[in-house]
C-alpha cells in the first residue's frame, strides 16, 4: 500500500486532487457529485481520480449504484500514517 500511495499521490498528474479527495473522505463518506462540489473539480475528473483510488484499494465504493458513496478502505487506514508522511513531503 505504501508504494500505491506513493504513485498515485506523486508520480502521476492528478496526484493533489487525489489527495484532496481522501482528506475529503476523512471527513465522511461521499458521493462523486459531493465531492466535485466540495473540490470544485469537474464531477468525470472526480470519477476517474476515484476508479484510480478504488483500483489500487484506497477507497470503497458502497453497494448503491446511484447516488454511490466512497469509504476509505480498511487497508487505507491501516496505512494512513504513510499517507501523512508523504503529504509532509508534498505540500
Amino acid at each position: 500500500m505504501d508504494k500505491a500511495l506513493w504513485y498515485l499521490l506523486t508520480a502521476t498528474r492528478g496526484g493533489e486532487n487525489r489527495a484532496r479527495i481522501i482528506r475529503a473522505l476523512s471527513e465522511r463518506p461521499r458521493n462523486a457529485n459531493q465531492l466535485a462540489e466540495v473540490l470544485d473539480v469537474r464531477y468525470k475528473t472526480v470519477r476517474h481520480h476515484l476508479d484510480m483510488l478504488a483500483d489500487h484499494d484506497v477507497v470503497d465504493p458502497g453497494d448503491n449504484e446511484y447516488g454511490k458513496l466512497y469509504f476509505l478502505t480498511d487497508q487505507f487506514e491501516q496505512h494512513r500514517e504513510a499517507f501523512e508522511e508523504i503529504m509532509e513531503h508534498i505540500e
